[in-house]
């Protein structure tokens, strides 16, 4: 059927251009909750997390680096280059996201392959198998990072757009209403920390923007790690084309948008917890 699971969790509408032994079944999927009803039908429950366990393996290491990246490129930027304000946090987010890309993207090109398969005509056999094939039949290491340059593209404002929206919302919540918005940090009573609750949707609100902001490179990216299993591959070889091929043929609403509603779902929550955690974890590593 085609179906992806993207980012942290989720499950995502079929992409733009199914192969046409999936077409039929496509065709019947038009939001959300059609697609919700119609994976578990005709691939069971399991079929909501294919590609799951390579997102979990790819999710550590990739969290892991960027918010780690980011506390050091924030740290650079502002003892080397002088800049700070809210303008550090944007240009330490893009880099801290671009590294984390470029350090697990073969692990979202496997993630994205095992997804898309459908049932009863699998290509791979698993993780080991997918990177087995990959690396055999399209181009060696090379292979692994097809469709890198959309996604680098698309993450540099994603994430930066995330730490960017985060910490203003953090430094002016606490600026203005300390005593309703935040509470002394656990490891230093005398620094201000958000509310847990406050976290939350300050994480939500910044995940939502940034992947409005960012959409359109993810399905270019998508569609260019899929190379070979979707029959116009040709026509989608660079990002330039990629996203010419979608917009002429589909629209920026059914083509370069398309999932956005669900990601949303997916995005506003995962984000959420992860600045919390962030948030939590900087305060019990006692990093204030």
């Amino acid at each position: 059927m085609g179906f992806l699971h993207v980012g942290q969790a989720g499950l995502e509408l079929p992409t733009v251009g199914d192969p046409p032994s999936s077409a039929s079944q496509s065709a019947e999927i038009t939001g959300v909750f059609s697609a919700l009803r119609a994976v578990p039908q005709k691939e069971g429950f399991l079929g909501l997390y294919k590609g799951n366990g390579a997102m979990m393996i790819r999710i550590f290491p990739y969290g892991a680096i960027q918010f780690m990246a980011f506390e050091h490129y924030k740290t650079l930027i502002t003892t080397k280059l002088g800049i700070s304000g809210h303008v550090h946090r944007l240009m330490a987010g893009s880099m801290a996201g671009m590294t984390a890309v470029i350090c697990t993207y073969p692990l979202d090109m496997v993630r994205v392959r095992l997804a898309f398969q459908v049932k009863g005509e699998h290509t791979y056999t698993g993780i080991i198998h997918a990177f087995k094939t990959i690396y055999a039949k399209e181009g060696g290491f090379c292979g692994f990072y097809r469709g890198l340059m959309p996604t680098i593209l698309g993450m540099a404002p994603y994430a930066g757009v995330s730490f960017f929206t985060f910490g203003t919302l953090k430094s002016v919540g606490l600026s203005h209403a300390p005593t309703l918005l935040g509470r002394p940090s656990s490891d230093n009573p005398n620094v201000l920390v958000l509310k847990t609750h406050v976290n939350l949707l300050c994480g939500g609100v910044a995940g939502a923007i940034a992947q409005t902001i960012s959409y359109p490179f993810d399905v270019t990216r998508r569609r260019m790690q899929l190379g070979t299993v979707l029959p116009e591959f040709e026509k989608c070889l660079t990002m330039r084309d990629t996203m010419k091929y979608v917009y002429g043929h589909h629209g920026i609403r059914k083509g370069l948008y398309r999932g956005l509603s669900l990601n949303y779902i997916r995005c506003i929550p995962s984000q959420a917890v992860a600045f919390t955690t962030y948030e939590l974890m900087k305060q019990f590593f006692h990093l204030n």
